[in-house]
């Protein structure tokens, strides 16, 4: 009996061990298990990619459907002809500029300075935007900005609205910002990802009052700094000088010359295409 009762002893003993280990196992398994699962689990506060924005449309035009006249204006069915100017270009004939087959006048009302921030109106503003108007150009409006914050270019838009107030508007409004070869210059930071919240943040005050608002730039900003997939609601404006648009997004403006002769402007002037103007009016 005393033996029995030792081996009776022995398999409970056993048998408690038993169940201690399955239960320590199975302890070790649940965390394994939770641990694997937590390092494929992301953490909450994981950022996210952002959806993938589709590119501005494609440009509708081929070499073939621009020509070039005697005097160098370069054609485009359905394609309105025009210049941009300010206080550079001087007193302007408006007269002689709308007999001489000009369209729309696109108008610089200011400009922020590159070395101390300040903003200016442009000297010769006032005379341009009514002096286009009176003659029945389409008369639009640039800024030539030098903003380092979507502060400052909301500033900049404030500014142009008030510039604008007393005149006939029926072309769109542009930020223009570009870079100076002065490397003390406060803009030499600029990146890509600022200089297009600038601009969205200068289009986005000139819509919500009214205007529609647009975006001038170079083949370099364009491809290199602009984020034009998230500004595909702003009017594009490219400065390309060609003798066909033949970039491959869709731009509303194109600026072709910086280096045309128009009859009433003592200096050489920049022309111009505005691509489906009816459109916009």
């Amino acid at each position: 009996m005393a033996y029995q009762g030792r081996r009776a002893e022995k398999k409970k003993n056993d048998g408690t061990l038993l169940g201690i280990f399955g239960l320590v196992g199975t302890i070790l398994v649940v965390l394994v298990v939770f641990l694997c699962l937590g390092r494929k689990t992301p953490a909450p506060d994981a950022p996210t990619q952002p959806p993938t924005l589709p590119p501005p449309a494609e440009n509708p035009y081929a070499e073939r459907d621009f020509t070039t006249d005697e005097n160098g204006y370069i054609h485009c069915d359905g394609a309105l002809s025009g210049i941009d100017v300010s206080e550079h270009q001087r007193e302007i004939n408006w007269a002689a500029v709308k007999e001489a087959g000009i369209e729309f006048a696109i108008v610089r009302v200011g400009y922020r300075g590159y070395d101390s921030g300040g903003i200016h109106a442009d000297s010769h503003a006032a005379d341009n935007l009514k002096g286009a108007a009176e003659q029945g150009l389409r008369v639009g409006a640039y800024f030539f900005s030098q903003a380092i914050s979507p502060e400052e270019a909301v500033e900049e838009a404030e500014f142009v609205l008030k510039m604008l107030k007393d005149y006939e508007i029926n072309a769109p409004v542009f930020f223009d910002w570009e870079p100076v070869s002065d490397s003390e210059a406060r803009t030499a930071a600029m990146t890509g990802r600022l200089l297009t919240d600038c601009a969205q943040a200068f289009c986005q005050t000139i819509s919500q009052a009214g205007y529609t608002a647009g975006v001038y730039f170079n083949q370099y900003q364009a491809q290199e700094m602009y984020r034009l997939r998230e500004m595909t609601e702003d009017t594009f404006w490219l400065a390309m000088y060609e003798d066909a648009m033949t970039f491959p997004y869709a731009m509303q403006f194109w600026q072709y010359s910086c280096e045309g002769t128009v009859p009433g402007i003592d200096t050489t002037v920049d022309l111009n295409l505005w691509f489906g103007a009816a459109k916009e009016t």
